[in-house]
C-alpha cells in the first residue's frame, strides 16, 4: 500500500492513493485553510468507520443474512493538548433487512471489533478506547 502526499497551499494537501483515488485535506480558515476538504483526523475517523462497516456486512452476507442497509454512526473524542490523539470511539451500527437475526448482527459487530478491523484494532492497540453499539431495523 502507498500514497503521494502534496502540499497545495496554507494547510491543504493533495492525497493521491495507491489506488488512483484523489482527496484533498484541509483546515479551517482559522488555521490557514480554505476548508476544501476534510481533515486528516476526520479521514481517520471514517476510515475506521469504513472498514468496521465492511466487516459487518461482509461477514453477515456470509451467514446468509439478508442485509439491505448498513449506517456506522461514528464519534471521537479527542485529548485536550497535542497530539489531540483519539481517546474514545463510539461506534453504532444500523443495520436493516428482512429477517435480520439479532445475534448475528451482534456477533458481526464483535467479529470486526475483535478480530477483523485492522484500523480498529491498530487505534485500540495504541490506547484508543473503542465502543459498539447496534441496532436492527426491519424492511417489509
Amino acid at each position: 500500500m502507498k500514497a503521494k502526499i502534496s502540499w497545495q497551499d496554507g494547510v491543504s494537501f493533495k492525497i493521491e492513493t495507491g489506488s488512483g483515488h484523489t482527496i484533498i485535506t484541509d483546515g479551517p480558515e482559522e488555521s490557514g485553510g480554505q476548508n476544501l476538504g476534510p481533515r486528516p483526523m476526520e479521514l481517520v475517523l471514517v476510515g475506521v468507520g469504513a472498514c468496521s462497516s465492511y466487516d459487518v456486512v461482509s461477514i453477515l452476507k456470509k451467514g446468509r443474512e439478508d442485509v439491505q442497509g448498513c449506517v456506522c454512526e461514528i464519534q471521537a473524542e479527542r485529548v485536550a493538548e497535542p497530539p489531540r490523539v483519539f481517546e474514545h470511539l463510539n461506534m453504532h451500527f444500523v443495520v436493516s433487512g428482512r429477517n435480520l437475526t439479532s445475534s448475528k448482527v451482534e456477533r458481526a459487530v464483535a467479529l470486526s471489533a475483535e478480530k477483523y478491523c485492522s484500523a480498529s484494532i491498530m487505534l485500540s492497540r495504541g490506547g484508543v478506547k473503542i465502543t459498539h453499539s447496534f441496532e436492527v431495523i426491519e424492511i417489509e
